[in-house]
């Protein structure tokens, strides 16, 4: 330019993009013409089921949708996800005033901080955690404050080490379970004390319920909406793209306490005009159709989990199953930082994994593998990390 372009200072404040580099080393391999197992990514790897395809082809002719849909999205997409809710969680939602379409929930937990904190106010987030927390907390040009997540709590933040300091300043906080990276899951009554801390704290909660639907050796994950008194404290965000293949469609939702859906839909008026809706139409179907899909992916992923886990004991590399989502979290070789065992296992075995670093402090001494590839190349995966004799 023939001047100096005036950047905004919360641009310059934003983190770095984790995947994006990730993305860009998985790439070069490939395109040196490398067969990389790619593990790395959290991007399901099979289609859309057929029916909810069906259903966007159908109604893409419809010349209703071919208008701008309602700023807030149509009734029968509100109303679809609250019977959803009502039938997989038993939990009460009124359509209108306690649920938000989202552009993905990626959006919606981007802008929860936007609508919730002022700068120098404190958000509790979880260490480690999905990394597009923390930039939504520095476009509202607030605080991270940090709540270690260890194997030893199961994964569960220990909310009587958090520092008073933090406390004091925190208004808003994130939890996600089933959990980015750790695959941990979380019971009724972990949500049941999270409700009351949160009362006692005047803390708004953000539950981000991406896995909802992958539980596994019977177990569904639980909502925190299904804690009594959960939305007069919080909210919870949803997503059809890992429920569904629909990781592409970019359809979430918001859902819970009616303040909050309210500024939230706010500020989605003053940058949408709502999805396509065709797409809401289709997503609709994704939630009111048969279910089945569902149980069939998740039975899909157990068996990929059960094969990969079957060859990683043969190697010698020890690790939980996970009990939720579609990834795996597993521990370093000794000797290694996360960041060099991933680059070791890209460079030497072709397989892409994430270094746990890249989700936190916490993080460090962990790789998050995901399920996202079929028993076969999850096996292949496996040995080709155990012919590099780290184990």
């Amino acid at each position: 330019m023939a001047f100096p372009l005036p950047v905004a200072d919360v641009m310059q404040g934003l983190p770095s993009q984790f995947f994006a580099g990730l993305v860009r080393n998985v790439n070069q391999e490939i395109a040196a013409g490398h067969d990389v197992i790619n593990l790395g990514q959290g991007n399901p790897d099979l289609p859309t089921p057929p029916h909810i395809v069906h259903a966007l082809q159908q109604a893409a002719e419809n010349p209703l949708y071919h208008k701008y849909s309602p700023f807030r999205g149509h009734e029968f997409l509100k109303e679809a996800i609250a019977r959803r809710y009502l039938e997989d969680y038993g939990v009460q939602l009124d359509p209108e005033r306690e649920v938000a379409i989202l552009f993905g929930g990626k959006t919606g937990l981007v802008q929860l901080p936007q609508v919730l904190l002022n700068p120098g106010d404190a958000c509790l987030v979880p260490d480690p955690g999905y990394p597009d927390y923390w930039s939504g907390v520095a476009l509202a040009k607030a605080r991270l404050a940090f709540m270690p997540l260890s194997e030893q709590n199961a994964f569960l933040p220990d909310y009587n080490a958090i520092p008073a300091s933090d406390l004091k300043q925190a208004k808003l906080m994130y939890l996600n379970y089933p959990n980015n990276p750790t695959a941990a899951t979380a019971p009724l009554s972990f949500y049941e004390d999270t409700v009351e801390f949160a009362s006692r704290n005047r803390i708004v909660v953000a539950s981000d319920f991406a896995y909802g639907a992958i539980g596994y050796d019977g177990h569904r994950p639980v909502s925190f909406l299904q804690a009594p008194g959960a939305k007069e404290v919080g909210v919870e965000f949803y997503t059809l793209s890992k429920t569904y293949n629909m990781a592409g469609w970019r359809v979430g939702f918001a859902l819970g306490n009616a303040e909050i859906i309210s500024l939230v839909s706010l500020l989605q008026d003053h940058i949408y005009v709502s999805l396509f809706g065709a797409v809401q139409a289709a997503a609709a179907a994704a939630l009111t159709e048969s279910q089945d899909c569902v149980t069939e992916l998740v039975a899909r992923y157990a068996s990929r989990r059960n094969a990969f886990f079957e060859v990683l004991e043969q190697i010698g590399w020890h690790a939980s199953k996970p009990s939720g989502s579609f990834f795996s979290w597993l521990p370093v070789p000794k000797g290694f930082t996360s960041a060099a065992f991933a680059e070791l296992l890209l460079r030497e075995a072709k397989v892409a994994v994430a270094p746990g670093s890249g989700f936190g402090t916490h993080g460090e001494g962990y790789v998050r593998i995901g399920l996202l590839s079929g028993e076969d190349r999850m096996q292949e995966a496996a040995r080709r990390i155990g012919r590099l004799g780290l184990f």
